[in-house]
């Protein structure tokens, strides 16, 4: 059986891009990959567990790392060649060409270095994902499946032809594009942008990097079939802490850029030649490594959704007869049926979406309908207030709520982050953070970050999570099944202006007990039973990433910073 490696991720800021720094992963686990494929994970010192996709800890240009470092890191800028009829099986089995943008690559960051463009670079790497949706016909009944086209570099040839599917004429395509790099453009060859209806942004505004091929007219057609029940997503479940599921739109899940990049993975020779991953290329190909998109999808569904005990939905891979694949498309038909109240759109301040660092109603809605979300009708309408507000009372809660079961799962990076835990609580404080890229939740609601994280090394060992201090609401505490929720209140809360006066906030259940809202009671009376603030105490697994000195380091307490301060 041959064991597939995966590429090495050297260090390297993906955080310029046009105004944007973020915070995700470069990883999918092997819950991703061909069942028959032996995987080796490389060990948590290696480049592999530095390769941050846009991890402000270590690879944010613009600010880099609180305390670990300043050093300024190149905006990597790349195009990617679309082949001719790229809505069709053929244009589909035909690989895409990147290159060097040789400029900003249409985008508003600096530009872009043909030598750095290379998809055997991990850290540079392009990838696309096509999603196939064909209609009911007679007996047959409606059905999606995913094909993940392959990325070469321009002038070269890939290892193994890519796997060309079957598609039948009735079938409805969206392409959807990631890039580990900062600014992806796509280019046009032989009419392939307009025959594949493509969008790279508005004029003179990418997104960065992400982009997409007639995805509304996917999302279109699958919609309806979904709503004349000709389709059904697979319900959520119910996790390991009693509540739904999390979908990419839960505020458990969403950081400052929600539903981007793809969970694509492709096989790299050690040539360097680029196959699709596949299990008969991975017996072809003997010693191949693995290269993949940083994905806020394939967190959840190879990371979050594991440790609280969910399932992602998954539909055959037409890349890889036999199995079942993960996808962006579906992950966001997911959750646009099933999420419950409140629920996460691309807000205002979202850093894919500014234009001149300044908020575009034309580039936010342009976003969302290429990830199935509702048009905004005003910035108004896509506040980011209320969805920091969100994120503190709903997203937090939960974090906290789940550290029982995500402290000993898997981080993502264990050069940033120990645990998942960990590395969920370093997201979420960054991305609530009012530095440059990220979504100015502290300036907003004007608190403090209600997290702070102890470092050993660079390393996040762990995490506080400050659930009352800001008026946010304490976690729902299980029945002892561990089926449904019960009301819980905080014994105290945020003093008023004076000091004196402490107001609880209260958790109120719905009438089926399964799934709860919190909110800040407008009196002093406490309601319910009362449960203790919770205390995130640090672990103690750190996975040191830089080369250790022989002293003994000593933790470091990073405090949460005053609304004045950027934290």
């Amino acid at each position: 059986m041959n064991t597939i490696r995966y590429l090495s991720h050297p260090p390297l800021s993906r955080g310029l891009r046009s105004h944007a720094v973020r915070i995700s992963f470069l990883c999918v686990l092997a819950a991703l990959l061909p069942t028959s494929a032996g995987v080796l994970w490389l060990s948590s010192g290696s480049s592999f567990a530095k390769g941050c996709h846009h991890q402000k800890l270590q690879c944010d240009g613009q600010g880099q790392g609180q305390g670990q470092g300043q050093q300024q890191q190149q905006v990597v800028s790349c195009t990617l060649v679309v082949p001719a009829n790229p809505l069709t099986a053929q244009g589909l089995a035909t690989p895409y060409l990147l290159a060097g943008a040789g400029g900003n690559g249409g985008g508003d960051a600096a530009g872009g270095n043909k030598q750095q463009c290379h998809e055997n670079n991990a850290m540079r790497a392009a990838f696309v994902q096509a999603a196939i949706f064909v209609p009911a016909n007679g007996q047959t009944p409606a059905q999606i499946s995913v094909y993940n086209p392959l990325v070469i570099d321009q002038g070269t040839q890939p290892a193994i032809a890519p796997v060309v599917p079957t598609i039948p004429a009735r079938a409805t395509i969206g392409l959807f594009f990631g890039f580990n790099g900062n600014n992806l453009t796509l280019v046009d060859s032989q009419g392939s942008l307009a025959q594949g209806m493509c969008v790279n942004g508005i004029a003179g505004s990418i997104f960065g990097q992400v982009s997409y091929c007639n995805a509304p007219a996917f999302f279109q057609a699958a919609t309806t079939a979904i709503q004349a029940g000709a389709l059904k997503p697979p319900a959520v479940g119910t996790a390991r802490d009693g509540r739904p599921c999390p979908t990419t739109r839960d505020f458990s899940v969403v950081d400052q850029d929600q539903s981007d990049n793809v969970t694509t993975t492709y096989l790299v020779t050690n040539k360097g030649m680029i196959a699709q991953n596949t299990a008969a290329n991975q017996q072809q190909l003997q010693n191949a490594q693995l290269t993949f998109n940083g994905s806020d999808n394939a967190l959840l569904d190879a990371f979050i959704d594991p440790a609280i005990g969910c399932q992602p939905w998954t539909v055959p891979d037409l890349t890889n007869p036999g199995n079942m694949a993960t996808a962006l498309p579906l992950d966001e038909l997911q959750a646009a049926t099933l999420q419950g109240n409140p629920v996460a759109l691309v807000p205002a301040l979202d850093p894919m979406v500014l234009v001149n660092n300044a908020p575009n109603l034309g580039k936010l809605n342009a976003y969302r309908v290429g990830v199935d979300q509702v048009a905004a009708a005003s910035l108004a309408d896509a506040n980011t207030t209320p969805y920091c507000q969100n994120l503190l009372q709903v997203g937090l809660p939960r974090v906290a709520l789940d550290k029982q079961f995500t402290m000993n799962a898997a981080s993502p990076f264990p050069n940033m982050a120990s645990t998942l835990f960990n590395f969920l609580a370093m997201r979420f404080r960054n991305s609530f953070s009012n530095q440059q890229g990220f979504l100015h939740c502290t300036k907003l609601l004007g608190v403090k970050n209600p997290v702070t994280l102890v470092t050993q090394n660079g390393v996040v060992v762990g995490a506080t999570i400050n659930l009352n201090g800001n008026g946010g609401p304490c976690p729902l505490t299980p029945t002892a099944q561990g089926q449904t929720m019960t009301a819980a209140c905080c014994p105290q809360n945020t003093a008023t202006a004076q000091g004196q006066t402490q107001i609880p906030c209260c958790l109120t259940a719905t009438a089926q007990g399964q799934q709860n809202t919190g909110a800040v009671c407008a009196s002093p009376t406490q309601t319910g039973s009362t449960s203790p603030t919770p205390t995130v105490s640090p672990t103690t697994t750190p996975t040191p990433s830089v080369s250790p000195t022989g002293d003994t380091p000593t933790p470091t307490v990073e405090p949460s910073p005053s609304p004045q301060d950027n934290g």
